[in-house]
């Protein structure tokens, strides 16, 4: 037995040299699932892609941090640390889990788009990302809308060729529709119009356009004409 023990020490020997071209690769498989991964969330506005990316860096300027602006109304989160270790192989080779975001504002209508939001992380394990989430760690979406609730963006709202109006209290797009177009079925054309999608999603809205061809000859001029 002893006389074989100069040749399991020559294989183990390999084998560590081996696992140290490969340690990268062994650490990042520990920490999670691979050296770079990321998750997706999405969230729907009533504005212009440029007044929804507006507010979205308004948002993060406001949460202090720090980013870079890309064209095509897109941009990226400044790397942070992430609060989960890296595990001892990270350790090891010196590996920190850190994660950033990226977003891009798309334009849905000429008066509607979508901020997508990646979380993008590094050596973090796959359970964990859910926790690095822009709607879990910054609550992003739900102040954005907040800030545009507060201060809705100016180009936000057509100004020509119809007339804003403000909901009345318990009115939904079918009340409004029926009450500025003498129809109600045309609360679907209102709501595309606005870039919405059920009777109900102007409630939190400043105004609500209506198209001039849409309104009844006793409605035109009333409101806020445009």
């Amino acid at each position: 037995m002893f006389r074989q023990f100069p040749k399991i020490a020559i294989v183990f020997s390999i084998l560590i040299c081996a696992g140290c071209t490969y340690a990268p690769y062994y650490a990042n498989r520990a920490a999670g699932g691979g050296t770079d991964a990321a998750e997706g969330e999405q969230h729907d506005l009533p504005y212009t892609a440029h007044d929804s990316f507006l507010l979205t860096e308004d948002v993060l300027r406001g949460e202090g941090i720090l980013f870079e602006v890309k064209p095509e109304d897109k941009l990226v989160t400044l790397w942070k640390d992430a609060d989960v270790g890296p595990g001892v192989l990270g350790s090891l080779v010196g590996k920190d889990p850190r994660y950033r975001y990226e977003i891009e504002v798309v334009p849905l209508t000429a008066r509607s788009s979508r901020v997508v939001v990646n979380v993008r992380v590094e050596d973090i394990a796959d359970e964990d990302i859910p926790k690095y989430n822009a709607t879990t760690r910054l609550n992003l979406f739900a102040k954005i809308d907040a800030l545009a609730a507060k201060f809705p963006p100016s180009g936000g709202t057509p100004k020509e060729g119809g007339v804003n109006y403000a909901l009345l209290p318990n009115e939904d797009l079918k009340g409004l529709a029926k009450r500025a177009t003498g129809n109600e079925d045309n609360w679907r054309q209102i709501a595309q119009d606005n870039g919405l999608k059920s009777p109900t999603d102007g409630a939190n809205l400043p105004s609500i356009w209506v198209r001039n061809s849409l309104l009844s000859e006793s409605q035109k001029g009333a409101g806020t004409s445009n």
